[in-house]
C-alpha cells in the first residue's frame, strides 16, 4: 500500500487522536509537521483551500477531517478494530460528541487567561497574537463557551468519563475503540500543553488512569517527511478510482459538476472542485495544482457543506 502521510503539528489535538489511531492500528507513517497558522501554502496545495489539521494523504487523495481519517485507516487496516460490530452505532456516536461538544468545552477551558498565557509563554507576543487572530477568524459566528461555564460543563463531562471507565479499561469494555480516541484528546491537550490546568482531573483519578491506558498505545512507527516530498508524491501519483456506488444525491447537483465543500462552522475555507463522488458517507471532489498535479480531496458528509459553485 501506498505511505500514510500525516500533516499535523506536534500540539494539534485532532493530530494526537490520528496518530494514536496509528499506534493502536501499529503502522507505520510519513510525519510531515504544517504550521498551526496561516498561511499553508503547501497544505492548501493538496486540499485546495482546506488548512485544519490533520490532513492524511495516500499518495493522490488526500482525506480531511478525523472521522473521515480514521474511517479510512479502518478500511486499509481493519485490525485491530476502532469500530467494533457491537458498538459501531454507540462508539460513533459518542465520538462525534467528543470531537465537538467535549472538545469544545475543554478548549474553551483550556484557553482561559492561565491556560492561554502559560500556553504562550515561551512565544514572542506577536505570534500569540498570531495564534489569536487565526483563530478568532476561524470561529467566525460560531457560539463560545464563557470559560465559568466551560468549567462546568468540563467537570461533569469528566465525572460521565470517570463512571465509565471506572468499570473497565476503556470506555466501552476491555479494549480500545474510536470513542476512546475521541475522548482522549482534548483532555490530553490539558494535561500536556496546559498541564497547570490540570488540577481539573483531581476529582476523577480513574480518567487519568485510563488516559494512561491509551497514552501507552503510543504512536506507531513514524519517519520524518518534508512537505516539499509530500507534494511530490502526490505529483507523481495518480488518484485511486472512486467506488462504483458514488452517488447519493440530496441536494440536486449532479457528478461532474463544479462545486465546493468547506466545513459547517469552524475553520469553513472552502475547497473547490468538480464533484466526482457523493456517497453515504463522503464527498470527493477532483482538483488539479500546478504544484501537486491532480488529486482527489475527501470529505465526511456529516460537518461539512455542499454547494455549487458560483458562475
Amino acid at each position: 500500500m501506498t505511505a500514510l502521510i500525516l500533516h499535523h503539528y506536534p500540539s494539534s489535538p485532532f493530530s494526537e487522536k490520528i496518530r494514536l489511531v496509528l499506534g493502536f492500528k501499529q503502522l507505520p507513517w510519513k510525519s510531515v509537521v504544517i504550521p498551526s497558522i496561516a498561511p499553508k501554502p503547501d497544505v492548501v496545495a493538496l486540499t485546495g483551500g482546506y488548512r485544519k489539521t490533520p490532513v492524511l494523504q495516500i499518495g493522490a487523495d488526500i482525506y480531511c477531517d478525523s472521522t473521515l481519517i480514521c474511517e479510512v485507516l479502518e478500511h486499509e487496516h481493519p485490525e485491530p478494530v476502532l469500530y467494533p460490530p457491537h458498538l459501531k452505532g454507540v462508539a460513533r456516536v459518542f465520538a462525534q460528541w467528543a470531537d465537538s461538544t467535549l472538545f469544545w468545552a475543554a478548549m474553551a477551558y483550556n484557553l482561559q487567561p492561565r491556560g492561554a498565557q502559560a500556553l504562550f509563554a515561551n512565544v514572542a507576543p506577536e505570534a500569540a497574537q498570531a495564534f489569536g487572530e487565526d483563530r478568532r477568524q476561524m470561529s467566525v459566528g460560531m457560539q463560545r463557551l464563557r470559560p465559568a461555564d466551560a468549567t462546568a460543563a468540563y467537570r461533569s463531562y469528566l465525572r460521565r468519563l470517570a463512571h465509565m471507565v471506572e468499570e473497565h479499561d476503556f470506555t466501552f469494555g476491555a479494549e480500545p475503540c474510536v470513542a476512546d480516541f475521541a475522548a482522549y484528546h482534548p483532555l490530553w491537550f490539558t494535561r500536556q500543553c496546559v498541564p497547570m490546568m490540570a488540577d481539573i482531573f483531581q476529582a476523577t483519578p480513574a480518567v487519568l488512569e485510563w488516559m494512561d491506558r491509551v497514552a501507552a498505545l503510543g504512536h506507531g512507527r513514524m519517519e520524518k517527511f518534508s512537505a516539499a516530498d509530500a507534494i511530490t508524491v502526490a505529483a507523481g501519483a495518480e488518484p485511486m478510482p472512486v467506488v462504483s456506488d458514488v452517488f447519493q444525491d440530496e441536494h440536486g447537483i449532479a457528478l461532474g459538476s463544479e462545486v465546493t465543500v468547506a466545513a459547517e462552522s469552524f475553520g469553513t475555507e472552502p475547497t473547490a472542485g468538480t464533484l466526482i463522488a457523493a456517497t453515504r458517507t463522503r464527498y470527493t471532489v477532483r482538483r488539479t495544482d500546478p504544484r501537486a498535479g491532480t488529486v482527489h480531496v475527501h470529505f465526511p458528509r456529516i460537518g461539512y457543506v455542499l454547494q455549487k459553485a458560483q458562475a
